[in-house]
């Protein structure tokens, strides 16, 4: 589809569709990268102002997703990521044929402030590990944790889940076989410059943020959870 100057129909809209059409025909496909700003100007015979709109329209519809510093990508398809009683992500993302990934951007003993102490049911300023977290599906980033533990309930968490990589192992270690999820709380607001370069998301793309508490058999908190989901690639499924 070309576009036309006098038609009726603003160019950046004609250049939209024109992309979405593409985009539809896998031209470029889920995941691929379109070319740079400098490559569809020429291609469309247009100024990066007029580009910059229509991209910014695929991007409103979903199909892209801007990365900064890296260009506009296709977007993949979106994950269902349903919150029940157990809530593992690597399982979530198997079930849907999906490839699941990730490592730990910071371990650490830290004071609980008075948020974590208060779903720990711990003092505040007591210690606990913290165990940063950046999960990916498909190679492309879906969410950053917070994982926190109480220390004197765990105080070789850290050791531990060095050796193990991950937190199910990591409790199956120190004696805690299985956890379920007591209580979730979902919001969503904008993300900050941090979730921006590691969600490679744009600052106008939401994050939807979860707090979790999650306890062992006899009701006891072992682990507060906050992540943040890149809103654009994931659906939050509430199971009952």
């Amino acid at each position: 589809m070309g576009i036309g100057r006098g038609s009726g129909v603003a160019l950046w809209r004609q250049i939209a569709e024109t992309l979405e059409a593409d985009i539809a025909q896998q031209v470029f496909p889920p995941g691929g990268r379109l070319p740079t700003e400098e490559e569809l100007a020429a291609r469309f015979g247009v100024n990066r102002h007029t580009l910059r709109r229509a991209v910014a329209q695929l991007q409103d519809q979903g199909l892209v997703r801007v990365e900064q510093g890296r260009g506009t990508f296709v977007q993949e398809g979106v994950i269902d990521y349903p919150l029940g009683r157990r809530t593992r992500f690597s399982e979530i993302i198997r079930r849907q044929s999906r490839s699941a990934s990730g490592h730990a951007l910071r371990t650490a003993h830290v004071p609980a402030d008075s948020a974590v102490a208060k779903a720990l049911g711990i003092v505040p300023g007591e210690m606990v590990a913290l165990v940063e977290t950046l999960s990916s599906v498909d190679g492309a980033p879906l969410s950053l944790a917070m994982h926190h533990f109480p220390a004197s309930r765990f105080p070789d968490l850290l050791e531990v889940y060095g050796t193990e990589g991950g937190i199910t192992a990591t409790l199956t270690r120190l004696g805690v076989g299985d956890y379920t999820r007591k209580v979730t709380r979902v919001t969503a607001r904008l993300p900050d410059a941090y979730e921006m370069h590691h969600l490679r998301l744009s600052r106008t793309t939401p994050v939807l943020v979860s707090e979790a508490v999650n306890v062992d058999g006899r009701g006891r908190p072992v682990e507060y959870g906050v992540s943040r989901f890149a809103a654009n690639r994931v659906q939050i499924v509430f199971e009952s």
